[in-house]
C-alpha cells in the first residue's frame, strides 16, 4: 500500500497547544457551509432524518456566489492568512454549480493556506477532478462508506457505480500532482469484518496519500443510531484517541462556519447554539472581532453549561477534540485576556 495509514492522530497534521495562541487575531479555520443539500441519506448522518422532523440549520440552502465573493474578498482583511479554508457543512459540496470557482477564487486572492474540501466523492467526475485541480485545490478529503455497491446502497440508500466511483477517484489521484494531497477515510461500521478492512485497503491503499478508518462518533442527537452509541462504554473520539468530556469548548476560538445563508456560527454543530452574527450585515474581520463572538468566548470560559442547554450536551468536542485544543485548564488565565479585549 503506497498511502499512509492515520492512526490516532489529527488528518490535517501537527497541532500546536491552542492555549498559548489565544487570542487569535485571525481564525484558524474558515468553513464555509455551501449548500444543505446531499445526494446521499446516511444511516448515521442527519440527512437521514425526514426534512419536517430537522432542526433550524440555515434560512437558505444554497449559498449565493455574490455573498461568497464578499466573504472570501474580506478573509483578506485579515491581519494574517488562514491556515485552513474548508469547504464542507451539513452538505455535499460538489453539489453547489460554482465550487470550482469557489476554490478558484480563493486561491487567487491567497487567503489560506490551505483550501480543502470534504467530499462524499460520488460526483468527483473527470471534469470536476480537472476543474478543482485547476482551480488550485490544495487537499481533497473524502469519506467513503463501503467497499461495494451494495454497501452504499445499505448505508447511503442509493445506487452506485462502483467501478466508476474508484476509477474517477483514481483519475484525480494520478492527475492531483505532489501539491495536491488527497485523505480517503471510512467509518469503522461500514466495515463489515477482518477481510473488508483488507478489501478497503486493497482498493483504496494505492490512489491516496493516506488513508484511514475513522471511529463513527455520536454527533448527531436526532439519529436513533447515535443515541445508542453515545451510551457506550470504553468508546474512543473519532479520531481514535481516548474519549474525554471537555468543559470548555475550544471552537468559537479558532474557527467561524459561513453557513449558507450568512449567518455566522463558531462551531460545526448539527444544530447551532446561538448565530453569532450575519455576514450580509457586517464584515467578517468586525464579526470575529465583535461582541456576538467576544460573549460566547467569555461565557464558555465558565464552562459549557453556562452557554446554553445544547452546549452542555454536545458530545463533538469530547469525541473530536486532540489534546493541543482542549483549553479547559487554561480558562481562568483566559478569562483575564478576553475581559481586556
Amino acid at each position: 500500500m503506497k498511502a499512509r495509514l492515520l492512526d490516532s492522530e489529527a488528518p490535517g497534521g501537527k497541532r500546536q497547544n491552542l492555549a498559548e495562541k489565544l487570542p487569535l487575531s485571525t481564525p484558524y479555520v474558515v468553513q464555509f457551509f455551501p449548500i444543505y443539500a446531499c445526494n446521499f441519506t446516511c444511516k448515521y448522518c442527519h440527512h437521514s432524518i425526514p426534512k419536517e422532523k430537522r432542526k433550524f440549520v440555515t434560512d437558505w440552502p444554497v449559498m449565493k456566489y455574490e455573498l461568497y465573493e464578499k466573504c472570501i474578498s474580506e478573509l483578506a482583511q485579515f491581519p494574517e492568512k488562514i491556515k485552513t479554508l474548508r469547504f464542507v457543512g451539513m452538505g455535499e459540496p460538489l453539489l453547489h454549480k460554482d465550487i470550482v470557482r469557489m476554490v478558484k477564487r480563493a486561491k487567487e486572492l491567497d487567503v489560506a493556506n490551505r483550501i480543502e474540501i470534504i467530499t462524499n466523492g460520488s460526483l468527483l467526475t473527470h471534469e470536476m477532478s480537472d476543474g478543482l485541480i485547476a482551480a488550485g485545490l490544495d487537499r481533497l478529503v473524502i469519506s467513503l462508506q463501503g467497499t461495494s455497491a451494495d454497501k452504499y446502497k445499505k448505508v447511503c440508500g442509493i445506487d452506485l457505480d462502483f467501478n466508476s466511483f474508484v476509477d474517477n477517484i483514481r483519475y484525480f489521484y494520478e492527475r492531483k500532482g505532489e501539491a495536491v494531497q488527497m485523505y480517503l477515510k471510512i467509518v469503522d461500521i461500514a466495515l463489515d469484518d477482518e477481510e473488508d478492512k483488507k478489501r478497503y485497503f486493497d482498493i483504496f491503499g494505492d490512489i491516496c496519500d493516506t488513508i484511514g478508518i475513522e471511529n463513527t462518533v455520536p454527533i448527531f442527537p436526532d439519529v436513533s443510531f447515535n443515541k445508542d452509541l453515545y451510551k457506550a462504554k470504553g468508546i474512543k473520539t473519532q479520531f481514535g484517541l481516548p474519549m474525554k468530556h471537555v468543559k470548555v469548548c475550544p471552537q468559537a476560538f479558532y474557527t467561524m462556519q459561513i453557513n449558507p445563508d450568512g449567518k455566522i456560527v463558531g462551531c460545526y454543530a448539527v444544530y447551532y447554539p446561538r448565530i453569532l452574527d450575519d455576514c450580509n450585515e457586517r464584515s467578517l474581520v468586525d464579526i470575529w472581532n465583535g461582541e456576538g463572538y467576544m460573549t460566547f468566548r467569555r461565557q464558555m470560559l465558565d464552562g459549557r453549561e453556562n452557554v446554553c442547554k445544547f452546549c452542555e450536551e454536545c458530545a463533538i468536542n469530547d469525541f473530536r477534540i486532540f489534546p493541543e485544543d482542549d483549553i479547559s485548564d487554561y480558562a481562568e488565565e483566559l478569562k483575564a485576556k478576553y475581559k481586556q479585549l
